[in-house]
């Protein structure tokens, strides 16, 4: 493949996972509106089990194939971080605040090349780590209050309900499992197809969210248009159609450039409450999406070439 092509491929992947984004934080007030009336983990397990149903019919054939499960145990090891990161991440926003579950989830970008770093030795590139370290100052900016994370990491600094506490700690392995999705689902990307790889992943996640749900909650469900709305469309859109393209996408682009891409959700995520409910952003949080913005800029434009 001739650099142009190569380049092409990763442009269009990129902008394949910018349109995840799109599609996951346009889905964000729609999810809050659902958990009204149903229990998280019957969510997932239902969004999981429409998604996996959805991509059976749409795969079949590639699925049918003689040797085509061969490599679905790559689907279930990446299925399985994924289910995890939600797991951890419902349980630990029992016990914390949701400004800083959004904050420690989000530094799974951070996470994602320090991993790749340590089980693959792929180091990222400096222009690389200026733009995740300036996204994250964003995220800290739109997602804690003010002086939220000087009081997290420096004690006695104010702020008590700041502390760390045990929510916190199950967000940061929920951090941890969301970042080796992210890097196994692009090493096995390269090395089997991603019709495969999406729908392995999105049944496993679906298998274990029904085994556990009435083990972790009660479950309960009301038959509401936003629950069943909800349902329908994460389970369609945000699932089965996010995941296959971001299977596709990791082929051509590394697991560092995902994960800084996928720092845009919370941009995307108010961009869309402020358009369907008038949820204005403060001066604070409006320089922490400029940051953001800045961070994946300075990936894309790489102004500095040295690894």
């Amino acid at each position: 493949m001739s650099r142009v092509s190569q380049v092409s491929r990763r442009k269009a992947a990129e902008l394949a996972l910018v349109f995840n984004t799109l599609v996951w934080g346009a889905t964000f007030i729609l999810v809050k509106s659902a958990l009204v009336g149903i229990s998280p983990l019957l969510f997932l397990a239902l969004r999981f089990s429409l998604a996996t149903a959805a991509l059976a019919l749409l795969f079949h054939k590639p699925l049918a194939k003689r040797d085509a499960w061969k490599g679905a145990g790559a689907g279930v090891l990446v299925g399985s971080f994924l289910f995890l990161g939600y797991l951890l991440q419902t349980l630990g926003l029992r016990l914390t605040s949701a400004p800083k579950s959004a904050f420690i989830t989000g530094l799974t970008s951070v996470m994602v090349p320090l991993l790749g770093s340590f089980v693959y030795r792929n180091r990222p590139r400096i222009s690389e780590w200026l733009g995740i370290l300036t996204a994250t100052a964003g995220l800290a900016l739109m997602t804690l209050p003010d002086a939220g994370l000087l009081a997290t990491v420096l004690p006695g600094a104010g702020l008590a309900k700041a502390a760390i506490n045990r929510g916190d700690v199950l967000t940061f392995f929920c951090c941890i499992a969301f970042a080796a999705h992210i890097v196994t689902l692009g090493h096995f990307s390269r090395r089997m197809g991603f019709e495969l790889l999406s729908a392995t992943q999105v049944g496993t996640a679906a298998l274990l969210s029904l085994a556990l749900c009435g083990w972790t909650e009660t479950p309960h469900m009301e038959w509401r248009p936003a629950v069943v709305s909800g349902i329908l469309i994460t389970g369609l859109f945000a699932t089965a159609l996010a995941f296959t393209v971001q299977a596709w996408a990791q082929k051509y682009t590394t697991h560092t450039r995902t994960a800084l891409i996928y720092m845009l959700e919370p941009v995307v995520a108010w961009a869309t409450s402020y358009l369907l409910a008038g949820e204005g952003l403060s001066r604070r949080a409006a320089a922490g999406a400029a940051l953001i913005l800045g961070g994946v800029l300075l990936v894309e434009l790489k102004p500095l070439s040295q690894r």
